[in-house]
């Protein structure tokens, strides 16, 4: 069955990253909304929609619609999530639901009273070299995870002419609030520490302790260019190490012995370090930060079959770990 979608939304992300993804799988993109009538216009000659409107409320209550998909801001997000549940729809929203833990649990209970599905955009859990290192520890192969360090940064491009942190942590940091138990288990703990080297300029260590008994570290802030690669991750186990950098190259550190004094020396697929990067010169519709495998997800479920789609119930304890962190943080 093709699902008709009435789409919330058509800024840059929405139209160049989820959009396009979306409209890969077997769905029809039959109604887009968004204040902005050149951006409006724009959305419905790309995607090929006639139906086109400026109230979110009136695209919800259109007739012939499947789903509701939305890339808005936190407080909208909640009011149309709420509003696209009440009408008995399913609806998918990017990060983060909304703008505090309790309006994640709004929609949560929204959620459970429609019966029908939210599903959050936290594509980390899909970006392809997160997703193969998930799928080693998975296997066992790995054995058990003791240990995760990392960090995620960006710049302070959040505060031009106000400095203020909240679009910093709703937007960037609660990515890794969801990931971290994703790759090791439940967050028992937290502790965090911060410097400031300048207002908007922020560097703060996040230490985890996890239900598992393993323990971690991620390093988030505002002190480096988006023009570098600014994230990394590493995790490690008893004698093996995973190391995930950029989310495009993967490293697995196994327990190899030493090669220089022998002569017979080779690589050995059981113990040597496996490496995989994407070819990047393959002509191939590809994407790498997990937006296509994410979707693919949220419309599984949403035809009732199997999915591992982060749902509001993910996105609840995810914003509960981001608010936590605020107040160690006293920001």
């Amino acid at each position: 069955m093709t699902l008709k979608v009435g789409w919330i939304g058509c800024g840059t992300h929405a139209t160049q990253m989820l959009l396009p993804q979306l409209m890969r799988h077997d769905v029809e993109v039959v109604a887009l909304c968004d204040v902005d009538g050149a951006r409006l216009a724009q959305g419905g000659r790309q995607f090929g929609v006639k139906n086109l409107v400026s109230n979110a409320y009136e695209l919800i209550n259109s007739p012939g619609i499947d789903m509701v998909g939305m890339a808005v801001g936190p407080d909208q997000h909640l009011a149309f999530g709420k509003a696209a549940l009440e009408r008995g729809l399913p609806v998918f929203m990017e990060k983060p639901p909304a703008p505090t833990a309790d309006g994640a649990r709004e929609l949560l209970r929204a959620s459970e009273r429609s019966g029908k599905p939210l599903v959050l955009g936290f594509m980390k859990r899909y970006s392809i070299g997160n997703r193969i290192a998930h799928n080693i520890i998975a296997s066992g192969r790995f054995g058990r995870v003791l240990g995760l360090t990392g960090y995620y940064m960006t710049a302070p491009t959040y505060f031009v002419g106000n400095v203020d942190y909240s679009g910093f942590f709703l937007h960037h940091c609660v990515h890794y609030m969801d990931l971290v138990s994703f790759f090791v288990s439940p967050v028992r703990e937290m502790n965090a520490r911060k410097v400031e080297a300048a207002p908007g300029r922020i560097l703060f260590h996040v230490d985890f302790g996890f239900e598992c008994g393993a323990i971690g570290t991620i390093a988030m802030g505002t002190i480096q260019s988006r023009g570098t690669p600014v994230e990394r991750i590493e995790l490690m186990g008893d004698h093996q190490r995973l190391e995930v950098d950029d989310i495009i190259e993967v490293r697995w550190n196994r327990n190899p012995p030493f090669k220089t004094d022998d002569l017979a020396a080779t690589l050995n697929d059981d113990v040597d370090t496996l490496m995989w990067k994407p070819n990047f010169t393959a002509a191939a519709n590809e994407d790498h930060k997990g937006y296509h495998a994410l979707l693919a997800d949220t419309v599984k479920l949403f035809r009732g079959e199997d999915s591992a789609a982060p749902t509001i119930a993910d996105g609840v304890i995810a914003m509960e770990r981001l608010e936590k962190l605020q107040r160690l943080l006293d920001l």
